[in-house]
Order: structure tokens, then sequence, then C-alpha cells
């Protein structure tokens, strides 16, 4: 039987036993004794047993059910001092793991993922003038009393660089009396942004777009905004202003990007706007970093925050807006312990938070583009580019008449347009969506091919580095130089381009120009931020990269933009294929003429005739998308009906077969739900482990987290190697 501690007045203080959520999977909190002293409500971040460990975990909602005696319960061992997690953001951590079907201690965990920031920074060391001078004065000496006059507190090193002296020097006036120490708060890990540091410079629909989306902010209630602008329109500036308003009613802000390599245009964009930058939030951050900017996000230090998914799960303070730019991109889907997508997930934190929602696209989702058609979102049209630049002419290549010469994959078409480009002293850009040199090697003798020895994949060569990868388990070995299987030297093939191999054919076609390879994998965050600065500055004459340019980047001089193969995402079964071909073809080709240059796209492809061709070089988004959208509509694919995946992965492919099998058995029968499989998956080996898929697909009013609650409850355990993985929504059927 459980007791409360109560005051003087017969006023409850909190309960003797509490649930407390720790960061493992398991369905419910754990009950914890409370320590008499020690006083803790919902929310409460504290340290917990559990096993023979200590880990942190959040108080959770809920009484205890009064069966458990709490003397045979486990104390909590801590309170952090810390502000605790807010019932919107429970409630919010609530949702997402019934969505997604997922133990709600591992969604709390991402909340969680800065263990060292429950407790406040230490306080730094300062000095303060006491008014004492000293007896002899040197120019050194002067400089430093002229900066502390006022009385304002410095730190030993700061009022060292600032008065162009030596520590000694500092240390010699603390010696005589001068200085005083006190202790100052941490510094914040950004200024506060200013929203009327700089007037914003909008024009036509900018202005009318922006107006809706400040009028939102002051309404302080939920409501979603789409803003559909064309590539170089200024959606950026529109959606500052929401910021602008946000930050002068004192409530944080936070900003979804897509990729890291994002972030640095951004930072300099918002700073040239606020007069300071956004904490960042991603995974390339310094631990210590990360801690500072967790423990100011709580606090409310930080207003302003730009991040990736995950930045979605920080415990804000006083979360007034969120912004999810490039709202389309499938890297807001998260494919690892809890799926989701980020672009769904913050339109359901803005819901229970109650306030607005921006989502940002020149090639909107297909669900996106249907909620705003409906009415669900308010949609925000752009229709031209700022300043009246002009969108650059698009002209498909059909490779069947302008085949490369032999042994290359560049058209003579792309080629003459390459060197009218550079003539000029402009900028061309070369896109191929394949990283390494060539997607496979095979022996001319015997035919053998280069395969994963842990993945149903091919291994990619990358010749700059000497290797062979895989791209899904990183596996990698030197380039081989004779055949493993029949032992010839000399006779291995490289089937089909990357960009290295791209690289190369334009270096011999045009020795003399300065060319630059964009590619995740042959740099990190900074040399890529550096290769982007360059590049924004006219020091390359041809790019060539990944998707890594394809979104984002600013390029003044950039005219030219050739894809490479455009037919690339169109040859797989995905639902999605379409849509993603024409968002990633529009994006880079909207990298060209962003500044007012005359410029010019030439679209590689074998299927001229193909719809979504036809949609990029008409320019008509809208046929494109309404075709698409009849087709979903038809077929009762999202936002139409609604997709739900299934892996079964084990170490052999029997068992995972078997337990497969076994689940579709214990289905149960709902009326307008179906199940699909099992079959393989297309990548049916994955870092040694067999993969077997299931395929849920429903009506759009279908409890589909039900169904699967049920089916895994009715069939058979997962047991030794078996894992089971559920992705509701899923953006990836591979």
């Amino acid at each position: 039987m459980t007791s409360d501690s109560t005051d003087l007045f017969g006023e409850k203080l909190f309960p003797r036993t509490v649930p407390v959520m720790v960061p493992v999977p398991t369905p419910l909190p754990y009950s914890y004794s409370v320590p008499e002293g020690m006083a803790v409500e919902p929310g409460s971040i504290v340290q917990v047993p559990l096993g023979p460990r200590l880990v942190p975990g959040v108080v959770w909602d809920g009484g205890d059910d009064g069966k458990v005696d709490p003397k045979k319960l486990r104390p909590i061992e801590k309170v952090f001092d810390c502000p605790p997690l807010s019932r919107e953001m429970r409630d919010f951590l609530d949702w997402v793991s019934a969505y997604t079907v997922t133990p709600p201690g591992l969604v709390a965990r991402m909340a969680l993922r800065a263990p060292t920031a429950f407790d406040p920074e230490p306080m730094i060391e300062g000095l303060r003038f006491t008014g004492h001078r000293p007896e002899r004065l040197t120019s050194a000496r002067e400089r430093v009393l002229e900066l502390i006059k006022d009385g304002i507190p410095w730190t030993r090193s700061g009022l060292a660089h600032a008065s162009g002296t030596s520590t000694s020097v500092i240390d010699g006036l603390v010696k005589q009396g001068t200085f005083e120490t006190v202790f100052l708060p941490p510094p914040p890990v950004v200024a506060p942004p200013d929203p009327d540091y700089v007037a914003p410079r909008l024009e036509g629909p900018q202005t009318e777009s922006a107006a809706e989306l400040v009028e939102s902010v002051r309404k302080g209630e939920f409501s979603v905004s789409l803003i559909d602008g064309i590539t170089g329109s200024g959606k950026t500036e529109v959606y500052f202003e929401a910021i602008a308003e946000t930050l002068r009613r004192g409530r944080q802000v936070l900003i979804l990007l897509p990729e890291i390599a994002l972030t640095a245009s951004f930072l300099e964009r918002f700073q040239d706007r606020f007069g300071a930058k956004p904490a960042e939030w991603h995974s390339d951050l310094a631990p210590r970093t990360r801690e500072r900017v967790w423990r100011q996000v709580t606090t409310g230090d930080v207003r302003v925050v730009a991040g990736a998914r995950s930045a979605l799960f920080l415990p804000f303070e006083n979360l007034g807006l969120v912004i999810v730019d490039e709202e389309h991109d499938p890297a807001y889907k998260q494919e690892d312990r809890v799926f989701y997508n980020a672009r769904d997930m913050a339109v359901v934190r803005a819901r229970i938070g109650d306030f607005p929602a921006v989502l940002v696209s020149a090639t909107p989702s297909v669900e996106s583009r249907v909620n705003s058609d409906v009415g669900r979102y308010r949609k925000l049209h752009l229709p031209t580019r700022y300043g009246d630049a002009a969108l650059p002419d698009l002209h498909l290549v059909d490779m069947r008449r302008h085949p490369p010469a032999r042994g290359g994959f560049l058209s003579p078409v792309m080629l003459r347009g390459i060197q009218r480009t550079i003539e000029k002293g402009e900028q061309a850009l070369l896109f191929l969506n394949r990283r390494g040199y060539a997607p496979l090697t095979l022996c001319r003798v015997c035919g053998h091919r280069f395969q994963c020895p842990q993945c149903s994949s091919w291994l990619v060569e990358h010749r700059f580095r000497g290797q062979i990868q895989c791209h899904h388990c990183g596996y990698a070995e030197r380039t081989p130089e004779a055949c493993p299987e029949c032992g010839t030297f000399d006779h291995l093939a490289a089937c089909g381009p990357g960009v290295e191999r791209i690289a190369e054919e334009v270096e011999r076609h045009f020795p003399e120009a300065r060319t630059i390879v964009l590619s995740s994998d042959l740099m990190g965050v900074k040399r890529l931020r550096l290769e982007l600065e360059a590049i924004a500055r006219g020091e390359a004459d041809i790019v060539i990269g990944t998707q890594l340019v394809a979104k984002g980047h600013n390029f003044p001089l950039m005219s030219l933009v050739g894809v490479v193969d455009a037919d690339l995402g169109l040859s797989n079964g995905d639902p999605r294929a379409a849509e993603r071909t024409f968002q990633l073809l529009s994006q880079v080709t909207g990298r060209a003429g962003r500044s007012g240059l005359k410029s010019h796209g030439l679209i590689q492809t074998y299927q001229p005739a193909h719809p979504v061709m036809q949609a990029i070089v008409s320019g008509d988004a809208t046929a494109f998308y309404d075709r698409e959208i009849g087709e979903r509509e038809k077929a009762l694919l999202p936002p139409f009906g609604r997709l739900a995946s299934v892996i079964v992965s084990a170490d052999t492919r029997g068992e995972a077969e078997a337990h497969a099998r076994g689940l579709r058995q214990a289905a149960p029968q709902v009326s307008g739900i179906s199940i699909l499989g099992p079959a393989e998956a297309p990548l049916a080996l994955i870092r040694g482990r067999h993969r077997f898929r299931l395929l849920v697909h429903g009506r759009r009013g279908s409890d589909m987290q039900a169904f699967l609650r049920a089916m895994l409850a009715n069939g058979p355990k997962e047991r030794a190697s078996l894992q089971v993985q559920l992705d509701i929504d899923p953006q990836s059927f591979l």
C-alpha cells in the first residue's frame, strides 16, 4: 500500500512511488520509490538504478496502482537540477510511441540524448575592478584599466585578449588588489537573435505570404502553412518573417533542415537577417556543444535551433513555431530503432503545443500537396523567382539520338554545352546520384562480379581511395588487381558511371578546367562547407556532384546544369519513384540562373517521352501532380490509403522466412486491411542478416497500429537472432 507525503496543511506534495520512463524497450514505465525529502513531479529528470547500472529517466504521468509496497521498490537515486519535461513534450513522446508502435522508453531516450547536460553548467571564474589602481602604470596596464573601469566583470583570458596583453599582466593586477574574483554564468552557445536587426526585403507574392505567416503567429494557435515556391523564389526570406514575429513574442523556434551540408549557407543567411546565428543540432556537433545546446534549449536561453530531424525531440522551454525546410526530402525519415517521419511528427508537435507549423518546398510531397488542395494546410504560392531572375531553359537530350563516344557517358550535346559555359567564365554543374567510380566491377574472362560478403549488393568501386565498398554495411577492401575467381590479371571491368568516373571523363575533355567533385563519401562536413564556399566564390569551372548539390545551395555563376542519368530513379518498383525523380531533377536544375544569368539545363535520358521528363522540361508541375495524385487515389496509396512495412530479419534465411509466415498467419481478419507477403526484401541480405518483408495495406481510416499490435501479440515470439521492425508510412521499399 502506498502513502503520500503532505505539508503542514495536509496538501499532497508527492507520491511515495512514481512511474519512471527509462530508456529501454519496455511497454510501460517502471515503479520507483521516492526517498524522504526528495521532491519530484511528472517530467522530472532523475537517475534510477536499472539492473547493475544507473540510468537517466523521466518521472511519467499516472499514479502507482498501489499493488507494490514502496519499501520493496528501488529508490530514485538523484533528481537532476534541470527543468522537467513539459506536459506537452510528454504527450508528444507518448503520441510518437503509439503511432510508430515503438516502446515508449525508446522514444523518451531520444529526448535524453545529452545526460551530462542534466545538471547546470559550472560557473566561470571572472574578475571585477575593485577601484584600487596599481602603484605603477605601464601602457599594458593602462589598456586593461580602460576596459574594466565600468565595473563589468571579465574573464581572465577575455580581458587579456581584448586589451592585447598577456595573462601575466592580468595576474600582476590581481596580486595588487586591482581585481576581485567573481563567478559568472556560462556564456550562451549563440547570441540572441534580433528580429529587427535588418528590415526585410520582400516583393510581390513574398510580401503577401509573409503577412499571412505573421498573422498565423499572432493568433498563437495550431495551423499548418505550405510555402510552395519555385527554386529561387525567396521562400526562406518569407518564413524568416514568421520567425521574427515569434521571437518578438518571446517564444522559441525550431527549423528542421534535411542535410548537414545545408546548414552553412543557411546559418549565414540567418545571421544576415537576425544579427546572430541559430544554435545547431546534428550528429556532427562536438559532444560538449551538443550538451550546451540541449541545456540552453531547456532553459530558454537558446531562442532558435536549426537542426536535423533529431532536433524535433529537444525539450524546448517555450516552443512557438516549427519550420520544415525542403519538407519533401526523404532524409526526414528515420529508419533505425524508432521509425518516424520528422515532417509529419513536426506537424503533430505543433498540434499538441497549439502553435503554427510551416512546411517549405519547391517540389512539395504528394501528401502535402493533397493536404493543401483540400484545405487542411494553408497554401502560400510563390510563382516567380526573386528579383525577376529567370528559370533555366530546360532541354531533354535523347541518348538514343545523341549517344556518347565509346567508353564515355556524356553526350556530345552535353560536352558542347559545358564548353560554351566555361568559355563565358561561368560554371557548369553535372549531377549524377551515384557515388564512387562505378557501381559494379566484373571480370571480362569468367564473368565474376564483386559482391559484398554480408549484403545482397554489388561492391562499388571508389577509385580515388583505391577501394571497393558496400554502401549498405560499410564493408570495404582494396581494389584487386586480379580476379579472385579465375586469377586473371588486368581484366577487371568497371561497369556504369559514378561521379568519380564522370570527373575522369570531364578531365579528359577539359584538362584546363577547375573541377570539384562533391560526394558525401569523399569529404567530411567541414571540407564540404569549404568546397561549397569556393564554388560560390567562382573558384571552380565544373562541379560534379550527387544529391548533395541538388538543394538549398546558391551558386551565383552557375548557368548550366547537366543531369547525366535522369532515368536512374525510375528503374525500381518504388511507388514514389516518379515523385522522387521529379523532385530531384526539379531541385538540381533549379541551381542554375539564381543570380539572373541566362541559364540552361540539359537532361540526358533514354525515356524522353516519360511523363516525369515531359513535366520537368515543360515546367508544368501542376500536370505532373494531377497525374500522380490520380494514380495514387486509384491505387489507394498514401495519402488516400495507408501502408506499413514489417521487416523480419535473422541470422539464417529459414528462421526469417518461418517467422514472417507465422506473423502472416497470426494477422487478424480486418475489413479494409490486407497483407502482402512474406517475400524476400529486394535487399535480402544486409550485414549478414536475412530479410523478409510483409507489406500491410489499408484504407485511409484503418487502424493500422491496432492491426499490427494484434499480429505481434498473436504471432510467434522473437527468439535467438530474430528481429522484427515496424515501419508505419514507409518511404523505402528495399
